[in-house]
């Protein structure tokens, strides 16, 4: 089907191009080639009547449309052109040089109008992408297969975006995501529950859409297990004073995992508590951790340790403490954490690990932090390794055939993009629903 409209776009163009070049030559009437103008530009606003769930991928999809239309153009009618008016006209003609003039500057226009549409929609395409587009953009043969792989990223995306909007419209009545109690999505070590900055990314978004009740644990973003845990204990007394909600059911991404284990088996929080699945926690803690922060010199690390605090008492941290964030994620602290903190009866425990599959082509620093926990921890997220992050009584494990695999980062949809084999959006509705399912 993208053959067919990609080829279709293409012998528009070069109806086009066929009727102003012979205007040009003098073959035919100069108003004949109005409609053909009109029917360039309307081509390059409406490359694709189909229908998009909302205007960002109404933009990328004819974006992909229009950059279709161009390399059609150029690899099949291009050479037949040039043919035709060679042997015709000669090449060093008015004739030849008129058109191929006129040529040249409709595909300008059809691939500027394509990529810039591409480059400001797309967010499958990442950085990465963008940056080789724009170095390989004049190197022959090289640009058009990094044009390939952005036309095929952007229409993986709208595909993605396109089914997702149909499923959700399915399901809607379902809300498969209304658990029997709410969610508390409690965020990892070194970042905060930001309004302007979700650090779930679009994953609430999903989840409500789909029937969830959201609450956030907004602990500080860098304190020891213990304080962490005593302001989301507080957290949750606030959530079910306020709502009666009895319960909540936890999802706690990285160190969040263990400071809500902290407050459950010490805190006097367990009766609160239904369910705490775990994304990406250093249940076992990091070797690399404990052996960066045995390793570094002490002047340095507490250099660090002052310009973060320092940095995120600004942004409204009252008391975060670097250095004590750091040694609960050390194995030997989490060895004695898990003696002291086992799991309590009357609540479901789950966890979920990933792992990076060629650390260059994953997200910095995660693919240099990844070499060293590859060394000391074995497969791993770029910072947990997958043993570390398996507890409870079930264990997702999450692959992707993708070069980067599927990082720590990318568990929380950090950078904002899918990847073809991995719909993180879905992945949490999936798992949030089956809470419900169990009546959670």
């Amino acid at each position: 089907m993208r053959i067919i409209s990609a080829a279709a776009g293409a012998m528009a163009v070069i109806a086009v191009t066929v009727c102003l070049c012979a205007c040009a030559i003098g073959m035919i009437d100069p108003l004949l080639c109005i409609p053909a103008l009109i029917v360039f530009v309307l081509y390059n606003f409406f490359p694709s009547l189909k229908k998009r769930p909302g205007l960002r991928l109404r933009i990328l999809s004819d974006g992909a449309e229009l950059l279709c239309a161009f390399l059609a153009v150029l690899s099949v009618f291009t050479p037949a052109l040039i043919i035709y008016f060679v042997f015709n006209y000669g090449i060093i003609s008015w004739q030849f040089l008129v058109c191929a003039l006129i040529f040249t500057g409709e595909l300008i226009i059809i691939f500027w109008n394509g990529i810039i549409r591409v480059y400001c929609t797309s967010s499958m395409i990442g950085m990465k992408w963008r940056i080789i587009g724009i170095i390989c953009g004049f190197v022959p043969v090289l640009n058009i297969i990094v044009l390939i792989r952005m036309i095929r990223l952007a229409f993986i995306e709208v595909n993605m975006e396109q089914r997702r909007y149909e499923r959700n419209l399915d399901r809607r009545d379902k809300k498969v995501c209304s658990t029997r109690y709410p969610l508390l999505l409690v965020h990892g070590v070194f970042f905060r529950d930001i309004e302007k900055f979700n650090y779930w990314g679009r994953i609430p978004d999903e989840l409500i859409t789909n029937g969830a009740v959201i609450y956030y644990g907004e602990q500080q973003s860098a304190l020891d297990i213990e304080s962490s845990a005593a302001e989301l204990a507080e957290r949750i007394r606030q959530i079910v004073a306020a709502t009666g909600c009895q319960k909540v059911n936890i999802i706690a991404h990285s160190k969040g995992g263990l400071d809500c284990r902290y407050a459950i088996d010490r805190l006097g929080v367990s009766e609160l508590v239904a369910s705490l699945t775990t994304i990406n926690t250093p249940h076992r803690g990091c070797v690399f951790a404990e052996w960066l922060l045995g390793s570094a010199p002490v002047r340095l690390r507490d250099q660090i340790s002052d310009y973060y605090n320092n940095a995120f008492k600004k942004l409204g941290d009252p008391s975060p403490d670097f250095i004590g964030a750091i040694n609960g994620l050390c194995a030997s602290s989490c060895a004695r954490f898990n003696e002291e903190n086992p799991d309590i009866d009357g609540i479901y425990y789950q966890s979920v690990g990933s792992k990076i599959n060629k650390p260059l082509r994953s997200i910095f620093p995660l693919s240099i932090s990844y070499l060293f926990a590859r060394y000391f921890d074995g497969p791993n997220d770029g910072l947990v390794s997958v043993d570390s992050a398996r507890w409870g009584r079930r264990f997702i494990y999450l692959e992707s055939k993708e070069p980067d695999g599927i990082s720590h980062g990318d568990m929380i949809d950090l950078m904002r993009h899918d990847k073809p084999d991995f719909d993180v959006r879905e992945f949490y509705v999936t798992l949030v629903s089956e809470l419900k399912q169990m009546g959670l």
